[in-house]
């Protein structure tokens, strides 16, 4: 990339923003016939040999013009974009879609609809980590001899049932004193930091537990297991809108398994979770193959100050990044600010 010279870069800014517009190969005379170059097509076809030997570039065709490869669009995105931030009124669009007062999962949902809508493409939101969540109360109830229901009340909205198996015939009074136990030591904390506390409390003290104790850290650390990665999900919206950005019948079908399946694009997904602030895939960078002719504009979501999950549209590799990108990153954190005053 270093020989890129900047009439190089000009030329090569010019044959994307084209393909992007049109989806066509561009011509060496094409361009050479822009009011903004002053070289012959001879030139530009030199340059453009020059580019296609550096990988940015190739032809679908021997007699068409260029298009960018994939390392090529990379190339354009980070060097050579100029992001078109959202305006106000396009904020507050989207702002109006994501009311606190729904519950997280609605949220989820209308954050997916609304970036499906204004790109007209498909969009994928994951739904928020467990571990993130606000743990408000916790409830035991006796199913028989081997088996309490733990009953999680998370942010005030989501409740979870979860069944712990046990090797000891719990009352209901021994019950409700290890539930007021650990709404007293971990209420208001999120699940992951519970269950490091909790953790910490079992190995630091566990040598002067009284039975109650025990018994309430018992059913605490079966409560708070993390759950089966098939638990995760994601929330998919405008998935018809793949049909009308791809001509390939075969790829909108594959990418519809692979929603369905959910595992690849969570995987990918979950790629995203690690990072801050965009993160783009183009083409065959996603490593699936179902991906190899797509693009994935992502951004994390965080709530209470950590990542929480992620959103993002997939879409043509010819997008408009430009417009796509801002998008994303202003929905990503209205629905983080969302998220946290639900």
């Amino acid at each position: 990339m270093d020989q890129v010279d900047e009439r190089t870069g000009q030329l090569f800014k010019l044959l994307v923003e084209a393909y992007l517009s049109n989806g066509r190969p561009v011509a060496s005379k094409a361009l050479a016939g822009q009011p903004s170059v002053s070289v012959s097509p001879a030139t530009v076809r030199n340059i453009m040999a020059r580019l296609e030997g550096q990988g940015l570039v190739t032809s679908p065709h021997t007699s068409a013009g260029k298009v960018p490869t994939s390392q090529g669009l990379r190339f354009f995105v980070e060097s050579l974009l100029a992001v078109e931030p959202l305006d106000e009124a396009g904020r507050r669009g989207i702002e109006a879609q994501l009311n606190p007062d729904l519950p997280p999962a609605d949220l989820i949902e209308s954050a997916s609809e609304a970036l499906s809508r204004i790109t007209s493409m498909a969009c994928v939101v994951t739904l928020p980590r467990q571990e993130q969540a606000a743990l408000r109360h916790v409830e035991f109830l006796k199913l028989d001899a081997e088996r309490v229901l733990a009953i999680l009340v998370f942010n005030d909205r989501e409740v979870q049932n979860r069944v712990i198996h046990t090797d000891h015939d719990y009352q209901e009074a021994d019950l409700v004193r290890a539930a007021n136990f650990i709404n007293q030591e971990f209420g208001g904390l999120t699940l992951g930091d519970a269950r490091s506390g909790l953790l910490a409390s079992m190995q630091r003290d566990k040598d002067r537990m009284d039975n109650l104790l025990q018994s309430a850290l018992d059913l605490a650390a079966q409560a708070f297991a993390k759950p089966p990665s098939g638990g995760k999900g994601f929330v998919v919206a405008g998935e018809s809108n793949l049909l009308d950005i791809s001509a390939d019948t075969d790829t909108v079908r594959a990418l519809f398994e692979a929603f369905t399946r959910k595992g690849s694009i969570l995987h990918l997904l979950d790629q995203c979770l690690n990072t801050q602030g965009i993160q783009l895939f183009i083409g065959d960078e996603s490593g699936y193959e179902v991906l190899d002719e797509l693009s994935l504009v992502s951004s994390s979501y965080s709530v209470n100050g950590r990542i929480a999950g992620v959103l993002g549209v997939v879409g043509p590799t010819r997008m408009a990044y430009q417009k796509i990108i801002p998008v994303v990153d202003v929905t990503a954190h209205l629905l983080g600010d969302a998220l946290n005053h639900s």
